[in-house]
């Protein structure tokens, strides 16, 4: 039977980062997904680093600047291993909103407008935020063949039916063969609870589109309400999302959730009326009963991390770190008590689905 020292269920970018991160402690690390690495929410992401985003969850605070500060170094060890570039495509964020945080002040309209031209105004607010963006599907090119590089064995098409502990370690039953390890981490995101029953999580869809603007106005920044954002990638396109919709595991994508977030941004930015689609995608991002990550010990030997939402990709690095600091019994940089499964007041069980 092939063994590894941490075997993780989900080739999500929170699977393949822990991954990494316990690779460089020179721990054996295997990764399986049921289908491609890097195919699910984790390519359908836009890429913000997003830490200072007023709409966040303050229980996500302290663990979101820990992990915005490890992303140079994450990065560039990807960009090492597979030998992609990974590029920053904005560097700020214009971030619309009704009210302003304590302490903040809002730009005035002659900066927004130099920001983004033409942008309207009426009734937000806007701060200028020190907030990097860089293309999801660069970072889902590059970081399989890197965690391969740095010796972790990925199983793509291999399925996780089973956990269970035995003997000391936990034997796993995948449709491929039988597999075990010394600990075992369940990181298929909105899939989590096929895994572990009363897992308080499931997908939350999410439409999102590109269009390109052949107009000689552009912005160069992330333009961000809480209704809708418009992210700029270069040469006229602009990335644009998302719905949050409780459609259950529905990844169809509607012409009408379409046509409405097109509106929202052209409403927000009226130069985008005369953008052209270009394409149009789905995700499935794993919400938590609090939309707040679980990361967490599940039961001897099992662990938990799912439930990242819309800020997986900003949450990578550090969600990784204070895993592989549990895993090999540190003590973390953040807390994680706002991520315990205990706040839930409920149990998990193994289960197969």
């Amino acid at each position: 039977m092939k063994s590894a020292d941490v075997a993780i269920a989900g080739a999500g970018i929170i699977g393949l980062a822990t991954a990494l991160e316990l690779a460089s402690s020179g721990l054996r690390v295997a990764v399986f997904d049921r289908g491609e690495a890097m195919s699910e929410a984790s390519r359908a992401a836009a890429g913000m680093l997003a830490a200072t985003d007023p709409e966040n969850p303050p229980a996500l605070a302290d663990l979101a600047r820990f992990s915005l500060s490890l992303y140079p170094e994450f990065l560039s060890r990807v960009e090492q291993l597979s030998g992609a570039k990974i590029p920053i495509r904005t560097r700020s964020t214009l971030q619309g909103v009704r009210y302003l945080p304590e302490g903040a002040r809002a730009l005035g309209d002659a900066d927004v407008q130099k920001l983004a031209p033409g942008a309207h105004t009426a009734g937000l607010k806007f701060l200028l935020l020190d907030e990097e963006s860089f293309d999801a599907w660069d970072l889902a090119e590059a970081l399989p063949p890197a965690a391969r590089a740095a010796g972790v064995q990925l199983h793509e098409h291999t399925s996780v039916l089973k956990a269970s502990n035995s003997n000391g370690a936990v034997g796993l039953e995948t449709s491929a063969a039988p597999f075990s390890a010394g600990v075992f981490l369940n990181a298929t995101g909105a899939w989590a609870s096929n895994l572990h029953s009363n897992l308080p999580v499931g997908p939350r869809k999410g439409h999102m589109l590109t269009a390109e603007l052949k107009a000689k106005v552009l912005m160069q920044c992330v333009l961000r309400t809480a209704n809708v954002y418009i992210v700029p990638r270069g040469k006229g396109r602009y990335t644009v999302g998302s719905t949050v919709e409780n459609a259950g595991f529905d990844k169809e994508v509607y012409p009408d959730q379409i046509h409405e977030l097109f509106q929202k941004a052209a409403d927000l930015w009226p130069a985008f009326r005369d953008a052209t689609i270009a394409e149009t995608w789905t995700g499935l991002r794993p919400g938590s009963g609090d939309s707040l990550p679980i990361i967490d010990r599940a039961d001897d030997r099992c662990w938990v991390a799912t439930g990242h939402f819309r800020n997986g990709i900003m949450l990578a690095p550090g969600t990784a770190r204070v895993l592989r600091q549990s895993i090999v019994g540190e003590r973390t940089t953040v807390s994680m008590e706002p991520f315990r499964l205990s706040r839930f007041n409920g149990t998990v069980q193994r289960q197969v689905r």
